[in-house]
């Protein structure tokens, strides 16, 4: 072996080992030392990475082009300490106990999902990357839903097996995004089951032109074409951390309509699409700071497309 690659495979152990370590220590903790760890986790990111600081106040004026100065430096450091409570609550998540998990986890909407069920062509959950949806989707398993979850492969690749453990350990079945996602997320719809996809960052910059918070960018084509297709139910989701320790609460929006008007399908994944946008803006500007998307998501952003 190379020693580039010797390099990399031990950089890749102690970033997994990093994780392991983190997710013992994150389950010993009582929940609000936990909080107040996740807390210090997201101060100490925020300074570290002077362009992911930048990232995330470009995308904050988005949502609120008012924010400056103070207001979007608290804003800033709000969605560090989002997405530190994010990870410290996944790591828990798998020792604690199914009336733990249901006392901390309120929702509205929740008949929709029974409702497209119901309708006996699943479900598709379709939801930016917001708050703490880990929490939800383990609550859905508690009520005995099949879920599957797409995910975006992870850098090492030990480090995202790590995470699909973590994830299989609450009950959901985990798919790497990728050409064999389609086929396994098709099958669980037919099978009317519930499906999960984040859908506010198009990876392979090959998806449907839409508006987003004003500027033009592209929203993967996945959750309208699989819509359009099974006739599963397309429901906007966001889950929500509230203040109370461990406190989570999740919105289900009514379907998008995905009723085909006689044009070619690509116009109707189109149309679907940029509703399904409009949306995900509803959801997040219900608290921006929780919004986690630190990577570049227009085509003006510095770095977009690298």
């Amino acid at each position: 072996m190379s020693d580039d690659g010797e390099r990399r495979r031990l950089s890749a152990a102690a970033t997994v080992s990093g994780y392991r370590l983190g997710s013992m220590a994150a389950r010993l903790m009582p929940a609000p030392v936990a909080a107040a760890a996740a807390s210090s986790f997201g101060f100490t990111a925020s300074f570290a990475s002077l362009a992911r600081r930048q990232m995330i106040q470009r995308h904050l004026r988005r949502v609120n082009p008012r924010l400056s100065g103070t207001a979007l430096r608290i804003a800033t450091q709000a969605a560090f300490d989002s997405y530190a409570r994010y990870y410290v609550e996944s790591f828990r998540l798998p020792t604690l106990s199914k009336r733990t998990v249901e006392r901390t986890f309120t929702r509205d909407g929740y008949q929709h999902v029974v409702d497209g069920l119901d309708r006996g062509n699943g479900v598709i959950l379709a939801l930016p990357h917001l708050g703490g949806w880990e929490w939800a989707g383990r609550w859905m398993t508690d009520q005995g839903h099949k879920l599957t979850v797409v995910v975006e492969p992870l850098d090492p690749p030990e480090l995202f097996e790590w995470f699909v453990e973590l994830r299989q350990d609450l009950g959901m079945t985990v798919v790497p995004l990728g050409p064999k996602a389609g086929a396994t997320v098709l099958k669980a719809l037919r099978g009317n089951e519930v499906v999960c996809l984040l859908c506010d960052r198009d990876l392979e910059r090959t998806g449907v032109d839409v508006e987003f918070f004003g500027e033009r960018t592209t929203l993967p084509a996945g959750p309208a074409t699989l819509a359009l297709r099974t006739g599963a139910a397309l429901l906007p989701t966001g889950v929500y951390f509230t203040p109370r320790v461990d406190g989570h609460h999740a919105i289900v929006r009514p379907p998008i309509p995905t009723e085909r008007f006689g044009g070619g399908l690509r116009d109707d994944v189109s149309r679907v699409t940029q509703a399904l946008a409009r949306e995900l803006e509803f959801l997040i500007r219900r608290a921006p700071e929780q919004w986690h998307l630190f990577q570049p998501n227009w085509p003006s952003d510095p770095g977009y497309g690298v």
